[in-house]
């Protein structure tokens, strides 16, 4: 919209100007001829009261006069623009038909010309004058020039500013949009022009029926695993009983598998609609006790300030994620936390197989598995980078990947801080 305002400005004094510059010649010829005829007019006046004080009366800014004994000019010059100048003087003043009257131009010093001339007064004298830059048409037109510029300043400020008030709203509903797609669930208010109003009331409508579509969705997961694990329980049992102990440690390894499986995906629905509220946190100890867990699989290494704002249990979630990834593919995760630019982050390398960097966008999606990167035997749906990844869009973080120089995957965890 700037733009727009700007080129009709543009266009606007851009046609002005050639206006101006069309008309302006005879326009400054007439408005030369007008100011010389009231001078001389004049100046025979104050010449009949003072001849003493005519030079100081009659001279101003645009028009200078002095009494001489002989002329600036001393006879025509015979150029037609000039001859023509001196025709509108004798329109405008009648009586200066039979007076002498010589006109001439001459250089001024800013670069453009100015119209001298003399004429008699009474027997000896003469009145010299100098009507000053009559080739340039700014007389005229920078008047014109600068009250477009001003109406333009003042049509884009107003423009600019009502447009701000009218799409405030929208980038609010954009705003809103962007962290909906995000994972998170964001009020908004319904107020604005009626359309928009109907969007916002919309969007509201539609965050409710998707924040109950993952509850519905957790709760029967978790009435379906309730009800699964009671006849994995029974396998389990039943496996002690069975006398062949391949069968039974197959049976076995079954059941684990499966519980495991429900446990990765139980986490993975949890971080849909998991809830937290920002906290001060020792990411330090916080990250050593989180990894405590690993024994030495996983090690820390803390470089810079350890203290900030962030999210507990989501936080939790995705470093305990990606340090089980790195454990399994790489049998040792090596984390370290950094501070760069008042952000902090966990990177997490492993020594594993790695993956191939075409493939960084597709891990982040569930149920992703790559056989040319990965092993088959991974237990869990692959739902760990996933889950971290969810937790990272909605609580205001970020998860990105790197190939390690020596092979491996490097996860760099943003950690969660409040949005201002």
């Amino acid at each position: 919209m700037a733009v727009v305002f700007l080129v009709l400005a543009l266009v606007q004094l851009g046609a002005s100007l050639l206006f101006y510059s069309a008309i302006d010649r005879q326009t400054l010829r007439d408005d030369h001829a007008r100011r010389v005829a009231e001078l001389l007019v004049v100046s025979d006046r104050v010449h009949a009261l003072d001849p003493s004080r005519l030079a100081e009366s009659m001279t101003t800014r645009h028009l200078s006069a002095r009494v001489a004994t002989a002329p600036l000019v001393a006879a025509p010059t015979g150029d037609a623009a000039l001859m023509a100048i001196a025709a509108r003087i004798v329109e405008w003043e009648p009586s200066l038909a039979n007076r002498s009257l010589n006109l001439a131009t001459t250089r001024a010093s800013g670069g453009g010309r100015d119209l001298i001339g003399s004429i008699r007064l009474g027997e000896k004298g003469w009145l010299n004058f100098r009507s000053r830059d009559i080739s340039s048409m700014w007389p005229v037109a920078l008047r014109a020039t600068a009250l477009t510029l001003a109406t333009t300043l003042a049509c884009l400020a107003l423009g600019l500013g009502a447009l701000h008030l009218l799409t405030r709203p929208l980038r609010r509903l954009a705003d809103a949009a962007e962290a909906i797609g995000q994972g998170r669930q964001v009020p908004i208010r319904e107020g604005g022009p009626k359309d928009l109003r109907n969007l916002g009331h919309a969007m509201n409508l539609m965050q409710a029926r998707i924040e109950r579509l993952l509850r519905d969705q957790a709760l029967s997961f978790e009435a379906i695993s309730h009800d699964l694990r009671t006849p994995l329980s029974r396998q389990k049992v039943a496996s002690d009983l069975i006398d062949d102990p391949e069968i039974a440690a197959l049976m076995r390894e079954s059941v684990d598998e499966m519980e495991d499986l429900l446990a990765s995906l139980q986490r993975f629905l949890r971080a849909q609609h998991l809830s937290a509220e920002p906290e001060s946190i020792d990411l330090a100890s916080y990250l050593a006790d989180l990894l405590a867990g690993f024994g030495n699989r996983a090690s820390l290494e803390v470089h810079g300030r350890s203290t900030a704002r962030t999210y507990r249990e989501p936080l939790a979630l995705a470093v305990c994620a990606l340090v089980e990834n790195a454990v399994h593919f790489g049998e040792r995760a090596r984390a370290s936390l950094v501070e760069e630019n008042g952000r902090h982050a966990v990177i997490i390398e492993d020594e594993g197989p790695g993956i191939p960097p075409d493939y960084f966008e597709a891990i982040l999606d569930p149920f992703f598995r790559l056989d040319e990167a990965r092993q088959r035997d991974t237990r869990g749906f692959g739902l760990g980078i996933p889950t971290a990844h969810r937790l990272m869009m909605r609580f205001h973080g970020g998860l990105s990947f790197a190939a390690a120089p020596g092979g491996g995957l490097i996860a760099r965890l943003e950690v969660p801080s409040p949005p201002p």
